[in-house]
C-alpha cells in the first residue's frame, strides 16, 4: 500500500475550482473528479480536513467594493461556502467516504457547528471534515480559515488547490507568458513580494504556527495524491 508523507491534512479549495470552466456555479463533473481525488487518498488513511471557499456563487469583497456593506457582502459569502461545503459532501458520501460538515455559522438543520475537539475526533474515526462558513467573522477570507483551521486541528500541511494556474509565479502566468515559476518560497518572501496566493493574515499565520503550505494545480492527473505521495509539484512555501 502506497504511504502518504503527511498524516493529517487541511485541503483548501477555492469556489472557482469548483466551478470549472464555467467560471459560476458548481460543475457536476468537476465536482465529481475533486470528491474522486479525495476518496483516493482517503482510502491510503490521510486524515483530511477541507476548506471550501465560495467565490463561484458570491464574492462578498468584490460586493464590498461596489458599495454593499462589507459586513453583509461577507455574510452572504459564508453562505456561499456552506452551499459547496454540502456539494461536497453528497460528492464524497456517493463514493463511500464518511464525511461531515462544521460550520462556523450555526445552521444546525443541515451542518455540525464546528467545534474543535469533535473535528479533531471526527478525523480520527476516519471521517473527512469539511469546514463551511469561513471563520464566522466578516473581512477575513478562506484562506485565513484554512490557516486557523490548520493550527486548531494540528495539521501537518495545508494544500492550496488552484483551479487556474500550477504553482506560485511572480507574475500573472495566464496574462504573461514571461512569468517566472518559483518551487520554492518563504512565507516572507510571499508577504514581501506581495504574490497574491495567500493574503498576509493568513500567511502570518501559517509562518507563526510553522505549517508548510503547498501550492499546486487541481486537475484530472490526480494532483492530490502526487503531493501526498512527496512528488514535487507546484510550489513549496515554508517558514523560513
Amino acid at each position: 500500500m502506497e504511504k502518504a508523507v503527511y498524516r493529517r491534512i487541511v485541503l483548501k479549495l477555492s469556489g472557482e475550482a469548483l466551478a470549472g470552466e464555467r467560471g459560476f456555479g458548481i460543475d457536476a463533473e468537476v465536482l465529481r473528479d475533486i470528491a474522486e481525488q479525495v476518496a483516493e487518498v482517503w482510502k491510503m488513511g490521510v486524515e483530511i480536513a477541507i476548506v471550501v471557499g465560495g467565490g463561484n456563487i458570491w464574492r462578498g469583497a468584490a460586493a464590498g467594493e461596489r458599495g454593499m456593506d462589507r459586513a453583509t457582502a461577507d455574510y452572504m459569502g459564508m453562505l456561499a461556502t456552506v452551499l459547496n461545503a454540502m456539494a461536497l459532501q453528497d460528492a464524497l458520501e456517493s463514493l463511500g467516504v464518511t464525511t461531515r460538515v462544521q460550520t462556523a455559522i450555526e445552521m444546525q438543520q443541515v451542518a455540525e457547528p464546528y467545534i474543535r475537539r469533535r473535528a479533531i475526533r471526527h478525523l480520527e474515526k476516519g471521517r473527512v471534515v469539511i469546514f463551511a462558513g469561513g471563520t464566522g467573522n466578516p473581512y477575513f477570507t478562506t484562506d485565513t480559515t484554512a490557516a486557523l483551521r490548520a493550527a486548531e486541528i494540528e495539521a501537518e500541511v495545508i494544500l492550496l488547490a488552484k483551479g487556474k494556474v500550477d504553482a506560485v509565479y511572480d507574475a500573472d502566468p495566464l496574462t504573461n507568458p514571461n512569468a517566472k515559476k518559483f518551487s520554492q518560497l518563504t512565507y516572507i518572501d510571499l508577504i514581501n513580494r506581495g504574490l497574491g496566493v495567500m493574503d498576509a493574515t493568513a500567511a502570518s499565520l501559517c509562518m507563526d504556527n510553522k505549517i508548510p503550505l503547498i501550492v499546486f494545480g487541481l486537475n484530472k492527473s490526480g494532483n492530490i495524491k502526487k503531493v501526498l505521495l512527496g512528488e514535487e509539484i507546484g510550489t513549496f512555501v515554508k517558514g523560513e
